[in-house]
């Protein structure tokens, strides 16, 4: 039998050949993985941001938008001037004071909103109307719901295609959704209450029961029982925590509660909306970054809004300019109304008092 000799360069049995022995292999081997933690560190860093940077985009391409803006031109009501603050910085989230019609479409568009029981797919509604009107400093709000069944004079309004609407007098409110959509809407607004809309936000059936499932559920209380086979809801007086699609139902609920108008289910809308800052307020998000994505993708994938907000960083600076808003300090109305003369169905702006509430919002 041969025994293999230990020539020069190789690791003597003691440890200590001429190479250094473990002292010149543990260096080499620490720059080896030092360099493979480098390595897959930076890669880790490079998925990092290349992740973040598809949800930035995820998000950013959820959002739809109307140019209503160009489409209006210059003949709306003025648009406030904000004072400038001394403290001010390009940073510096907004503080002016604002007003946003914030609709709630029936549109059956897909298959969600016709489970949902949204309207004829041929033609959506505005099913809910608010223009809510941000104090300035963003520390109070005022909700102003206006009934769908309210007359109004519309106003010719623009079309994509160019041509234009027929001025109407004495039509439902809805129908300016109905004809030309929000465009028509904003400017339908505009001409009843002689306020500037600054912004346009639209949510459809499917959206709205979506962001109310990934918020986790609202909280309602219900001062009398409630049994609407037209919502599909039913609902013992007392305290609640519903789901999306149950709290859809109470919004859209009319038939099971007071006369059955339109008017008995907007005090309904006014809890959700508070029931919705609750529960907004209650979530922390920042802990949790996949509830927060969640949220964030269904804010962003069910709103149409104007142009200018119809990026992650507008809707983002608008969301933080909130941060201090409580739900006990947001005061919701309705548009004072009475019985119209032609129709009892149908009601009509109550004066004086209907012009003095909208002339409190400019």
């Amino acid at each position: 039998m041969f025994l293999p000799v230990r020539g020069q360069g190789h690791e003597k049995s003691d440890g200590t050949g001429d190479d250094g022995g473990d002292e010149g292999i543990r260096p080499r081997r620490r720059a080896r993985v030092l360099k493979i933690t480098g390595l897959a560190l930076a890669g880790v860093l490079v998925l990092g941001a290349g992740a973040a940077g598809w949800v930035y985009w995820q998000l950013n391409d959820n959002i739809k938008s109307v140019d209503i803006n160009s489409a209006l031109g210059d003949d709306r009501p003025a648009k406030a001037v904000p004072t400038p603050s001394p403290s001010a910085t390009a940073a510096s989230l907004p503080t002016e004071p604002l007003n946003i019609l914030v609709l709630g479409s029936d549109s059956r568009s897909g298959e969600e909103n016709q489970a949902l029981g949204g309207g004829d797919s041929g033609g959506a509604r505005s099913d809910t109307a608010m223009v809510v009107h941000l104090d300035a400093g963003r520390t109070g709000a005022t909700v102003v719901s206006i009934p769908r069944d309210t007359l109004v004079d519309r106003p010719s309004c623009p079309l994509e295609d160019g041509e234009s609407t027929r001025a109407a007098s004495g039509v439902m409110f809805n129908t300016a959704y109905e004809v030309g959509g929000p465009v028509c809407a904003v400017k339908t607004v505009e001409t009843l209450t002689d306020v500037r809309m600054d912004h346009y936000i639209e949510i459809d059936f499917s959206g709205f029961a979506r962001l109310v499932n990934a918020l986790g559920g609202v909280t309602v209380t219900t001062e009398e029982d409630i049994d609407d086979d037209r919502s599909h809801l039913t609902l013992d007086a007392g305290t609640h925590h519903l789901d999306g699609e149950d709290a859809l139902a109470l919004a859209r609920t009319r038939y099971g509660i007071g006369d059955g108008s339109d008017l008995g289910r907007i005090p309904l809308q006014h809890q959700l909306v508070k029931a919705l800052l609750e529960q907004v307020a209650r979530q922390n998000l920042l802990t949790s970054p996949t509830r927060l994505y969640d949220v964030a993708d269904t804010v962003t994938g069910s709103l149409t809004t104007d142009t200018g907000l119809d990026s992650l960083p507008e809707l983002t600076r608008l969301a933080q300019s909130l941060g201090g808003l409580s739900s006990d300090h947001v005061t919701t109305l309705t548009l004072p109304v009475v019985p119209a003369l032609a129709d009892p169905n149908r009601v009509v702006a109550d004066e004086p008092e209907a012009g003095e509430l909208w002339a409190s919002l400019r």
